[in-house]
């Protein structure tokens, strides 16, 4: 495959946070641009207004003719989270065309570039965004492939001259192993997709072969207590070659110092809270010294980045009121997640709205979740969402729900989640998950900011 040659992509499940930045890629060379997918949402609607039309109904009539004929000009790219029946896939492949998955293509575009890819169960989406925010705002400059929206430049995708890229690298279905960066960065690697790896030694297994992938002199930055090998292994607090010390909060902002066998940057400022985004920082600033980026450029940058939508993003802030809605879905994130939020809010009752992803990772790790969820002092679970999967046998929320040793629970619709919010007006809010949830952020902010 030949990126260069290409004149028209048409993407299979183009409303995926990684194929639509791929569809904007590609819309920005010049190429011809369309895609399919199941549900219209926010996203699509905007990939719409850019010029990438896109379909709702698995029929290959509605699919445009310049994309129908196969050869070298071009692209056909399908995310594996579309089913194998689908029309418009075993379409496109009865016409000759090879089907590229996202992951191949992302490979395509860093194979000659300078690459820093960020892998990990968590973590990889601030981290990689940061790491992009850094680069651009300092003036040495990246293009990205991000998997979250930057609240800094309001897209998944960046653009720049040089031939630096920046990568989240997910491991769902081994896609990272399309990579070969200079530079790699492991965030975690807990137990998850045991659906694709079966356990967490073979998930390992895969992070090691992404390492391992390094082009020559290559470094890998890893987190303190992960099993693999590492150039540099970074933490937010010690032991580790570099990590953060005196991380406190002043009037609601995170601060804290960066320290390495060298010296110290103290005093930095970071946009968004948590421990665990301090963490993600420390990551990022060992790249931009890698890297050669001045002290005064880091500090300045880490200062004014506003984060990633869906990722400890505000909703409402009032005296009246804290909304806050977060991507979280596994039950790290939500540990870490919602220790961010009593760290801040300690005083405040905290309701949280929970919307569970796929029954596998439920069934696999409800303890886990039983035990985080715990930390609320309201609880309102909804059903789980199940993407890709069909219902398993006792898996479901009422299951879930009884493992949450709280007084105050319960099982609720989306519904049910604005009257109770409409009811109560809780001081303190928080939705997580990463289905459809985010749907109810506009009629919840609607509701708290409507005294």
């Amino acid at each position: 495959m030949n990126i260069d040659n290409i004149k028209q992509v048409y993407l299979i499940g183009v409303g995926g946070i990684g194929m639509s930045a791929l569809a904007r890629y590609f819309r920005h060379l010049g190429c011809l641009v369309a895609g399919y997918d199941k549900t219209e949402t926010a996203l699509t609607v905007q990939l719409g207004a850019e010029g990438i039309p896109v379909i709702y109904l698995d029929d290959f009539d509605l699919v445009a003719d310049a994309f129908k004929t196969a050869g070298e000009h071009t692209l056909i790219i399908y995310t594996p989270a579309v089913p194998g029946g689908l029309d418009i896939l075993n379409q496109f492949q009865r016409l000759g065309h090879t089907l590229y998955k996202r992951s191949q293509v992302l490979g395509f575009i860093s194979r000659s570039r300078f690459t820093i890819a960020v892998a990990g169960t968590h973590g990889k989406t601030t981290t990689s965004t940061l790491v992009a925010h850094l680069l651009k705002d300092s003036g040495y400059d990246c293009s990205a492939f991000l998997g979250g929206i930057s609240t800094n430049y309001n897209s998944n995708v960046l653009f720049s001259e040089n031939d630096v890229v920046v990568v989240e690298a997910d491991e769902y279905d081994r896609s990272f192993l399309t990579l070969h960066p200079d530079v790699a960065v492991v965030t975690s690697a807990d137990a998850d997709h045991l659906d694709i790896y079966g356990d967490k030694a073979h998930l390992e297994e895969s992070f090691n072969l992404f390492l391992h992938q390094l082009q020559a002199g290559g470094t890998a930055i890893v987190k303190a207590g992960l099993p693999f090998e590492a150039t540099i292994r970074y933490a937010a607090d010690g032991p580790a070659d570099v990590y953060a010390e005196n991380i406190h909060i002043v009037d609601g902002a995170f601060f804290f110092d960066y320290v390495w066998s060298g010296g110290r940057m103290g005093g930095l400022h970071l946009g968004v809270p948590g421990k665990h985004n301090i963490e993600n920082a420390v990551a990022a600033i060992t790249i931009a010294r890698q890297l050669g980026i001045a002290a005064a450029d880091i500090r300045r940058a880490l200062s004014s980045f506003a984060g990633v939508k869906r990722r400890f993003e505000y909703i409402v802030k009032a005296d009246h009121s804290v909304y806050i809605d977060d991507y979280a879905h596994h039950p790290e994130e939500l540990r870490a997640f919602l220790s961010a939020v009593k760290q801040l809010y300690p005083t405040k009752k905290l309701t949280a709205v929970f919307q569970p992803h796929l029954y596998t990772r439920t069934r696999d790790f409800a303890d886990e979740f039983a035990a985080v969820l715990a930390m609320a002092d309201t609880l309102l679970l909804m059903d789980i969402y199940p993407a890709r999967e069909l219902p398993i046998d006792g898996v479901d929320a009422p299951m879930l729900l009884g493992k949450v040793v709280s007084e105050d629970k319960r099982i609720v619709s989306a519904d049910d989640v604005k009257d109770y919010v409409r009811a109560h007006r809780p001081e303190l809010l928080v939705t997580m998950g990463a289905g459809d949830i985010d749907l109810l952020v506009k009629p919840l902010k609607s509701i708290l900011e409507h005294v």
